[in-house]
């Protein structure tokens, strides 16, 4: 039993990838006897020449010379840490310099470890044994973070989710306006040049912009007749409301959530509501969230009317720019026509 388990132990050792990178065949030959026995072992004779390899098939630890030509130990390192694909690979130096800042440079740079010359095997086994179990420990973390990140993220999207039902919860041909609306906003906020970050939160908070519909009554939003104007009254308190429950939220989601309810039926020149901002008062996010949920209201059929082609709807936006929408929105939104039609057909195939 006690050989069959070492066997299972080297035949795990054996699948880890060791590559040395040095530039004198001495240290070589003397790295792959140690090393050999234990650990699939890979050379290379340059740095470039490792970095070749590494491309082709990414080791498990690497053994690094620093002071070799053309390219040195710590430049390697440095290219190695700047590739998200080789990140997370563990690299020792090795080295015959003692110098402290010579060692400060090297774990700047990324190493994990130093092996002194003259090597020495026990030095070398239990280095590359140790730092082999301590990548496997922060790969298991690591995923196990990104699993729980995932999931927080699916229950993130739904509560967003079941927050934008509330909002059409009286609406039934609504089917799926509202992610189709959010992917049109986060193409336009892309293209007008936010950063992916911002553009992912308000593909988040889009489908928020309708919540304060949760305090119109009933027989206000299911009203078969045009609404009076005490009725009309109540119905654009629905932004307030909106944003009335959800800047209650800190994070910055909500907030921005909160900055598009209450904005989403401002118009550029003016004549919107809940405030009668006008152009640049209005935020941009309402005025993107504003461009495309008329947009996509225009393309969807609903029990009272046909759908719009998209090219209707283009020209819809187009004659409302200046007065509903902000004219410089309007010219980007149709730049990236090509895209708009691409998002469409991907939800059409989902409903």
């Amino acid at each position: 039993m006690i050989t069959e388990n070492k066997e299972k132990k080297q035949a795990v050792s054996k699948s880890k990838r060791v590559l040395i990178v040095d530039d004198m065949p001495r240290n070589i030959d003397l790295l792959k006897d140690i090393l050999s026995e234990r650990y699939h072992v890979q050379v290379a004779k340059s740095g470039k020449i490792a970095l070749e390899i590494i491309g082709r098939c990414l080791p498990d630890i690497i053994l690094l010379d620093i002071m070799m030509p053309d390219m040195n130990g710590f430049e390697v390192c440095s290219k190695l840490k700047a590739n998200p694909k080789t990140a997370d690979i563990p690299v020792i130096f090795l080295t015959a310099v003692t110098d402290p800042l010579h060692e400060q440079q090297g774990f700047d740079v990324g190493c994990v470890d130093f092996i002194t010359k003259p090597i020495t095997p026990l030095t070398t086994l239990a280095r590359v044994s140790t730092h082999l179990k301590l990548a496997e420990e922060n790969l298991r973390n690591k995923q196990t973070i990104e699993s729980r990140t995932r999931e927080l993220d699916d229950a993130l999207q739904s509560a967003i989710g079941m927050l934008g039902e509330v909002g059409q919860l009286n609406d039934t041909d609504t089917g799926v306006h509202m992610w189709r609306m959010a992917d049109y906003s986060a193409a336009l906020a892309k293209a007008v040049g936010w950063q992916d970050s911002q553009v992912e939160l308000l593909k988040l908070a889009a489908p928020m912009h309708d919540t304060g519909k949760l305090g119109i009554p009933h027989s206000i939003l299911k009203s078969p007749n045009k609404l009076t104007d005490d009725e009309w009254v109540i119905m654009r308190q629905h932004t307030v409301i909106g944003h009335q429950i959800l800047i209650k939220g800190d994070a910055p989601l909500f907030k921005l959530a909160a900055e598009v309810a209450l904005g989403h039926h401002e118009r550029w020149d003016g004549t919107g509501y809940p405030q009668g901002l006008s152009g640049a008062d209005i935020p941009q996010s309402a005025r993107i969230v504003a461009l495309a949920d008329v947009f996509d209201a225009l393309t969807m059929k609903r029990s009272y009317k046909k759908s719009w082609t998209i090219e209707e709807s283009f020209e819809h936006i187009q004659q409302a720019a200046n007065t509903h929408f902000d004219p410089e929105l309007v010219r980007i939104f149709l730049s990236i026509e090509d895209e708009v039609r691409v998002i469409k057909e991907k939800w059409d195939a989902v409903e």
